[in-house]
This record gives structure tokens, sequence and C-alpha cells, in this order.
């Protein structure tokens, strides 16, 4: 098959092109050219802003698709784009949304791919639903091959997945977490959450690329497997060979005091206990399995980052803070025990 991915290098899309080179498809990547040098071979690169849709057509000339997926379309004027370019250039069109945008709060753990889209606490969210309406609305009325896919908490080898952390990413929670210094972990630590290791989730889009049971449709894709916030943090401890040394801080008090907005990220998102039923995807791809366990990735996560420099970040004002909000907490915690 022939098939364009816009960005394909990114988390969860630089996994899925991988897999699609190995099963040998014709595959074309539709960016500005950042992680070139580690595609595979085969890979065919247009080097192009895809928000310059004149540029944009002109590159793509007379090409058409058996598929298209997109990685970078977050509001809705760039799928609105995206139809006018890619209508009638396309079989498929399958568009990365976000399981962020199911309920909040759940009205039941156990998300499906009918369970509301609500999300008051995270405009990202409500952006990904208006992407959504959108795209089946032209698919209802126009005949557009649409197919939503809706990743939860997906990750690789350059970032450990985290509750808390700073605009720099993972490194500064694994550098306290190995110096023995206190972590933050959001709320009692005993909501279960789920984390989807990106060469799972690839299996379950290439799954999906030609499948006549996905046009028109919504899944999400994730593992089968759920695990506390404290068994997350415990299992990236143990990789480092250090005892945790944890402080738990309810979510709401870690986004009212700033400067970090957690009301999305945390209040609408991680807070909440989440376990998908995946039983959708798995009508529609009968071979899907999740077989990367959470402790055997975040393991090979931490090796990863701890083996190269360039995922090592610092962002010693995030180590600051939470020296300050720690320290005060816990300064709290004591004079109300002595009372």
């Amino acid at each position: 098959m022939k098939i364009l991915l816009i960005g394909g290098t990114g988390t969860i899309s630089m996994a899925i092109t991988r897999l699609l080179a190995e099963k040998g498809e014709d595959v074309y990547l539709l960016n500005r050219g950042s992680r070139s040098s580690e595609l595979p071979a085969g890979v065919k690169l247009i080097n192009c802003d895809i928000s310059d849709e004149k540029r944009t057509a002109e590159a793509l000339g007379d090409m058409t698709f058996d598929c298209i997926g997109e990685f970078i379309g977050f509001v809705p004027e760039q799928v609105e784009r995206d139809v006018r370019l890619f209508a009638g250039r396309t079989k498929q069109y399958i568009y990365i949304s976000s399981a962020s945008a199911y309920q909040k709060p759940l009205s039941d753990y156990r998300i499906t791919e009918s369970t509301p889209l609500a999300n008051p606490h995270w405009q990202y969210s409500r952006d990904k639903i208006a992407c959504e309406e959108y795209l089946m609305r032209q698919y209802r009325e126009n005949g557009f091959p649409v197919t939503i896919v809706r990743p939860s908490h997906t990750y690789d080898e350059r970032s450990v997945p985290l509750g808390v952390h700073g605009d720099n990413g993972s490194w500064q929670v694994l550098k306290r977490i190995r110096d023995g210094k206190p972590v933050i972990i959001h709320g009692d630590g005993t909501s279960l959450w789920t984390i989807t290791h990106n060469s799972d989730f690839a299996k379950g889009y290439v799954g999906l690329i030609g499948n006549i049971h996905a046009i028109g449709q919504a899944f999400h894709i994730t593992s089968d497997e759920s695990v506390t916030w404290n068994q997350i943090y415990s299992i990236i401890a143990d990789a480092l060979g250090v005892e945790l040394n944890a402080r738990h801080i309810p979510s709401d008090f870690l986004n009212a005091i700033g400067p970090y907005d957690f009301e999305g990220t945390l209040i609408g998102d991680k807070a909440n206990t989440v376990v998908f039923d995946n039983s959708k995807l798995k009508r529609a791809v009968p071979d899907f399995t999740a077989t990367v366990r959470a402790d055997q990735g975040i393991r090979r996560t931490v090796e990863y980052v701890l083996a190269h420099e360039d995922c090592q970040r610092a962002d010693p004002g995030f180590d600051e803070w939470c020296d300050r909000v720690i320290a005060a907490y816990d300064k709290l915690t004591n004079e109300l025990k002595e009372r």
C-alpha cells in the first residue's frame, strides 16, 4: 500500500513508520525534515510544512494514496485544511485524536469508544473533540473516509512516563529519584493508569490501515494493563537501583499554587483512574495484543535515557519548585500534627 504520514517522526508516529517500512509498504512522510536521519531505508520524505497549504498541494502534485495518517492536527482549522488537500486523494484518512477527550470526571472508569467526549479541564482535549466532530460530519455528509484513533499515555525510549514533571520532560525527576531527593506523586498514587509502548500502539494502528471495518469509526489503542502511579514511580526507582522517596500531594493543590498549569494534564487526565476496553479494536484487528509490560518498558526507557545525554535535559527551575513545594507541604503537615 502507498501510505502518507503527516509528521511520521514523533513518539507515536516513528514506531508506525518503522513498522510499515518493516512490512515493505510504500511509505511517504510529509514534514520539515526533523529526525530524518533516523528513518528506515526506503521511506520517502516530502520536505514541506503542511501549514503552507499552497506549497503542500504543489509538492503532492497528482499523487494519491491508500491511506493518509495525520499526527499533527490539533485544532479544527488544521483538519479543515486536510480535507481540502486530501479529499479525493486517499481511500482512508486516519486522524490521531486523544483519549483525554473522554468524559472528565468519568461516570465509569472502564472506557469504551462510546464513553462520552467531554473535558471541561483541558482546551487541548476540547480542540481534539472539535476536530473529531468536524471530520465525522465530513464522513456523513461527503463520504470523507475518516478513521479516528485515540491514544492514551503512549511513550518511547526517550521519555519515562511520569505524572508530574517540568517543561523539559522526565530527566529532572529521574535525577531527583537517583539522588535520593523526594519526588512528587499526585494524589495518593493509587489511581490506575494505562501506559502504552509506542511499538504496541503501532501494531494496532497499522492493523487499521486499509481495514474496511475502520472507515467512519473511532478506536482507542492502548495496553490492557493498568498500574498505579505508585507502581510506576517504584519501577523507575528500582531501575535506577535506589529506594523511592515519595511525597503525595493533591492534584488540585499542585494546580492551584502554580506556576505550572496542571488542570489539564492532571485534573483533566492523569489524576483520573482509567481502564480501557480494547474489544472494538480487537474485533477489527484480531491479532492485536500489547506485549510490552509496564515494568519492562519503563526499565528499557530508563536505561536508554541514562545512556543518551541528549535525553538528559536539565530543568533547574522545576527542581527548585519541587524543593519549595515539598518543604512547604511537609512544614504544614508537621504543624498540623503538633496541634
